[in-house]
């Protein structure tokens, strides 16, 4: 009787078939999800934390003397290694052991390397420990215990004093060891593996610590330097409300008033004088209110409208404008080649030459001024050098101001990253300013 057919989902199926069903095809992917899950766990059971370079070296040295100690006392023993067949699987476990505990000891900053040599050196100083009848034996897995415990997460090292103790066991076992000895020996290596994971606990709250110190010290110089930033721009404010409005409606004074004096008769007593003074009085203030903008410049972090001039030129307009009036002969050479400065190192080598050549206009009055300034690879340079002059020939404004122009100055370049040096050298004062390479940046 011929077998009956029926209609299958997708085709004619045997109604009595024994052909096993087909199996589903694997979906995309699956391979590669399932590598990926291994790889990641594997990367937990093998990372070393704490990092190894937390470790005291003495630990180095005592676990070479512990291994010089195995090798040299575990073939005294009886049997000895090599002698039948328990000397021989001595022998074995013995070079094993002492292979693995290089690899280990090598192997303190390669994770994978690291828990693979502590898997070995337990399987093969377990078995050592259960054969010899030397007790030093046992110590290759009280280091392999206590390492794990350390350094390795609970549950890998779990697994490898475990293994330590079922090793030990079966080698004990076999060779007839006493109970006290099967008792004894995985005693000490759960001891010791519980010390390591003490020791681990201890280790990992100080780094946690370690890290948190970090994080307040990170915040705590966000905020100094935000709030440095917010005492910058008040001060910036300040400057714009106060200085240069006033300095604007003096300026508009000046104007009205030369504007009257010059509707006056042209014979009236010191008119041309009065006009000169004005005209002077209104370049200081048009000044005044550039170098407010120039020091608001540099309280804005270099933001502004317009970018400043090149240092160079401020410089010579300045050493011009003190020329000019007269009294004084300014020269002014710059070398180097320039670069761009930052706007809080370009106020700080404005402002000291400025300083610089107005205590020589005050205290050497008709003395020749040397202004220099000078670019290399470390640093920049602003030196002001003039004759010391005669004991009794003080100048007229030698007693204005309050003196603390040097210290301001000096307090101004140890803000900006430099430094400012100022005194008497050879008969000449000399005023020098330095601001190194990675604190002029812009």
């Amino acid at each position: 009787m011929r077998p009956r057919w029926r209609r299958g989902g997708d085709g004619n199926v045997h109604s009595a078939s024994t052909r096993p069903p087909t199996r589903a095809a694997t979906p995309p992917g699956y391979v590669k999800d399932v590598l990926s899950s291994l790889a990641a766990r594997w990367q937990l059971i093998s990372e070393p934390v704490p990092r190894y370079r937390d470790m005291p070296p003495v630990i180095d040295g005592v676990r070479i003397l512990i291994l010089a100690m195995v090798l040299i006392t575990v073939p005294l023993a009886d049997p000895h290694p090599g002698v039948g067949a328990r000397g021989i699987a001595i022998a074995v476990a013995l070079g094993i052991s002492a292979v693995a505990w290089i690899a280990m000891m090598w192997a303190q900053n390669r994770p994978g390397l690291y828990v693979a040599a502590l898997v070995v050196m337990a399987a093969a100083g377990g078995t050592l420990a259960g054969l010899s009848e030397f007790n030093t034996a046992i110590a290759v897995g009280c280091v392999v215990t206590s390492s794990a415990g350390v350094r390795l997460p609970t549950e890998t090292s779990l697994a490898i004093a475990a293994e330590t103790v079922a090793a030990f066991l079966v080698a004990g076992l076999i060779t007839g060891e006493t109970s006290s000895t099967l008792v004894g020996g995985p005693a000490a290596y759960l001891g010791l593996w519980a010390f390591g994971l003490t020791r681990r606990a201890y280790l990992l709250r100080a780094e946690q610590a370690e890290q948190a110190l970090e994080q307040a010290r990170r915040a705590h110089a966000a905020e100094s330097q935000a709030a440095a930033l917010a005492e910058r721009a008040r001060i910036a404010r300040e400057i714009h409300d106060v200085l240069a409005h006033s300095l604007a409606a003096v300026s508009v004074n000046l104007q009205a008033a030369e504007g009257l004096l010059g509707s006056l008769p042209d014979d009236s007593p010191g008119l041309a004088k009065a006009i000169e003074c004005v005209e002077r009085a209104g370049a200081f203030t048009r000044e005044g209110l550039a170098e407010a903008r120039r020091a608001i410049l540099a309280l804005r972090d270099g933001s502004g409208p317009q970018a400043p001039r090149p240092l160079a030129e401020q410089l010579k307009s300045l050493t011009d404008e003190y020329r000019t009036d007269g009294d004084m002969a300014v020269d002014f050479r710059a070398t180097g080649a320039t670069r761009p400065v930052g706007a809080e190192a370009d106020l700080t080598a404005y402002r000291t030459a400025q300083e610089a050549l107005t205590n020589a206009r005050k205290h050497a009055p008709g003395q020749p001024v040397s202004l220099s300034l000078e670019f290399t690879p470390d640093d920049l340079t602003v030196q002001v050098v003039n004759p010391l002059p005669p004991p009794d020939a003080a100048g007229p404004l030698a007693n204005a101001g309050a003196g603390y122009g040097l210290t301001g100055l000096r307090e101004r370049a140890a803000l900006g990253g430099g430094t400012l040096t100022a005194g008497p050298e050879d008969g000449r004062w000399r005023v020098c300013l330095r601001i190194p390479a990675g604190a002029m940046r812009a």
